[in-house]
């Protein structure tokens, strides 16, 4: 009588087992199928119960974005080398590869897709903005780690696709680099999501560049009150466009005292009173400024605009932003 209890137990676990290893199945092959290279195997790591999403070694350097899930022969991943599975900045000239520290003083950043992650922004004193190669807004699509022995160290310098992976997939591929890497080559592409799907896809680049509009009331209830409507790049950062357009942000004299929009003042406080699901989700640290406000109220500076938003200016604060 007391062995159909662990009978019964021992199936449901494996079970469940079988069913967790389906859905992941299920995600990595969409993940894959739509933003990796083309051809992409599935391997699943015992230790560490990730499956990871690796470029075979293929006959050609072109490493695009597919939608189809050809199958792969064992036989065809039996080339020597890294260079087939690196991406052939060749093919197009807005793909370029640099050599930069671990440690870039890179802000990396992703729409609300939370993949495609791009170059959001560079501290002016970081390697990235000092080579003077990278722009903000580039596209992040290769990483391969320098490894000081390439005999030894093989393995750990084979390229990782980044082509429209997740920002935990980018971050977790960055924080796992072994301690002996000081250096990576990056693959980048100079230009928007849009372009970079088109060009992987082999299409023709679409002309036009897609906006957002962004309705600004300034000085609400008051009789100067007035009403702005801009057209912006989707992604864009609010404070930045309107300070850019002739738009103040700030109150009293944080106009020329405030921080420049390096998230240290808390004085940027616009009210989305329209649009708040076409922005980024707050962070610990501006929803601990912002506790005693509306859960509309956002700091500019760290506020991104991915669709149509309606902005508010100088809208009322409690006290606790006495610095308003």
């Amino acid at each position: 009588m007391d062995i159909i209890p662990i009978k019964i137990s021992t199936l449901s676990i494996y079970v469940l087992f079988g069913l967790l290893l389906l859905a992941s199945e299920i995600t990595v092959t969409r993940f894959c199928d739509g933003f990796q290279s083309m051809k992409v195997p599935h391997h699943h790591d015992s230790r560490t119960g990730s499956t990871k999403c690796t470029s075979p070694h293929t006959q050609t350097t072109r490493n695009f974005l597919s939608s189809q899930n050809d199958p792969v022969e064992e036989e065809s991943n039996k080339v020597e080398g890294d260079d087939a599975t690196r991406i052939d900045v060749s093919v197009d000239e807005r793909l370029y590869r640099v050599r930069i520290s671990r440690a870039p003083g890179i802000d990396w950043g992703t729409d609300l897709s939370f993949s495609f992650v791009y170059v959001r922004d560079m501290e002016p004193a970081g390697q990235a903005s000092l080579l003077g190669m990278i722009n903000k807004g580039d596209q992040l699509c290769e990483m391969t780690p320098v490894t000081t022995k390439p005999k030894d160290d093989a393995a750990n310098a084979k390229p990782i696709n980044l082509l429209g992976a997740s920002f935990d997939f980018v971050m977790t591929s960055f924080a796992s680099l072994d301690r002996t890497v000081s250096e990576m080559d990056l693959v980048f592409f100079r230009g928007n999501k849009q372009e970079l799907k088109a060009l992987c896809n082999g299409e023709a680049v679409k002309s036009e560049v897609e906006t957002v509009t962004i309705t600004v009331i300034q000085n609400k209830g008051s009789p100067l009150e007035e009403l702005k409507r801009l057209q912006a790049p989707v992604g864009v950062n609010v404070r930045q466009y309107l300070v850019d357009n002739g738009i103040n942000v700030y109150q009293s004299i944080t106009r020329w005292t405030n921080c420049e929009g390096k998230q240290l003042c808390g004085t940027c406080i616009v009210n989305v009173a329209d649009g708040i699901p076409n922005t980024n989700w707050k962070s610990m640290d501006e929803a601990s400024t912002l506790r005693s406000n509306p859960d509309s109220y956002r700091l500019s500076c760290v506020t991104f605009a991915h669709g149509d938003i309606t902005v508010e200016t100088f809208p009322p604060v409690n006290a606790d932003n006495w610095t308003r």
